[in-house]
């Protein structure tokens, strides 16, 4: 399966009996799946049929799905009369008509001019059908975020795979020095010692065994090979393909966990520059890493 950024947009509209349906899907990185919807007045059934399409799609992000829709509900509306409250305004009107010896001038018209008396209500609509047109919109909507989504995902893996090359060549660079500098810092504390104690006798096996003690703390050689372990291990993850986020994410704390013992057992400028560009590699691949699902 192929890598997936965590941002996209997609959008399905359909047309039927004269209402225009509309869903628009927008996600975001996020280290979980936090799903918010908004439907429309009364299609709040259809949540859950919704929330299984969008997580069938989406293993974490921050999706956010809006289902709208206009146009002509007169098929589902429907006038109906209050019997019984325009009785009670007839029955009224009758009372004040003979307390008062006024005219009985009662309509049909007039008790419908009175509050309550027509009421328009809302039709039930048939979920089912409703539930064929809104799936086929929030599919047209998924899968066109899904086509955004897979595309970044593989700008995504292009920049990792460049980033992690120069990752690897720059611990060979290191790897590379290491005889060069012990030798260095052995000569450097021999000509220490010449000065600080001179005319003074020194055990040729002492002053190496001290030597010896010296290059073994500033031995990296389990930091490389462990850095070389997570570099296979991350090429691995980007051939896998997809869900492997929180995976890539892990690995990149390694490789910085192992960068910093590296660059405090070797106090070198030359080295010190090139953690230095490690670790701002890292943070780069940190951003990157981020916004894979």
């Amino acid at each position: 399966m192929a890598i997936k950024s965590m941002t996209g947009f997609g959008r399905g509209e359909l047309e039927k009996g004269g209402r225009v349906w509309t869903a628009e899907v927008r996600c975001v990185n996020n280290r979980y799946l936090d799903l918010k919807m908004k439907l429309p007045r009364g299609y709040a059934c259809l949540e859950e049929k919704i929330s299984k399409k969008v997580k069938d799609m989406h293993g974490r992000g921050r999706v956010d799905l809006l289902v709208s829709v206009s146009g002509d509900f007169s098929d589902q509306q429907e006038v109906k009369v209050n019997l019984a409250l325009a009785a009670g305004y007839r029955d009224a009107l009758q009372t004040l008509s003979e307390e008062f010896g006024l005219e009985k001038t009662i309509t049909a018209q007039l008790l419908a001019a009175y509050p309550d008396v027509l009421v328009r209500e809302q039709k039930d609509e048939d979920v089912l059908v409703v539930w064929e047109l809104v799936e086929k919109i929030i599919d047209v909507a998924l899968k066109s975020c899904d086509t955004m989504r897979t595309q970044e995902g593989a700008v995504l893996t292009a920049d990792l795979r460049g980033r992690l090359n120069f990752f690897e060549k720059t611990i060979a660079g290191i790897e590379k020095n290491i005889p060069e500098l012990l030798e260095q810092r052995q000569r450097n504390l021999q000509e220490r010692l010449d000065k600080l104690l001179t005319n003074v006798q020194l055990d040729p096996a002492r002053l190496a065994q001290e030597i010896a003690v010296m290059a073994d703390k500033t031995d990296v050689t389990e930091e490389i090979v462990r850095l070389r372990c997570h570099i296979g291990q991350f090429t691995l993850f980007l051939a896998e393909g997809n869900g492997i986020g929180r995976k890539l994410d892990f690995l990149i704390q390694e490789f910085l966990r192992e960068v910093n013992t590296l660059a405090s057992k070797i106090n070198d400028a030359t080295v010190a520059h090139l953690t230095v560009d490690l670790k701002s590699e890292l943070e780069k691949m940190r951003e990157q890493v981020q916004n894979i699902e």
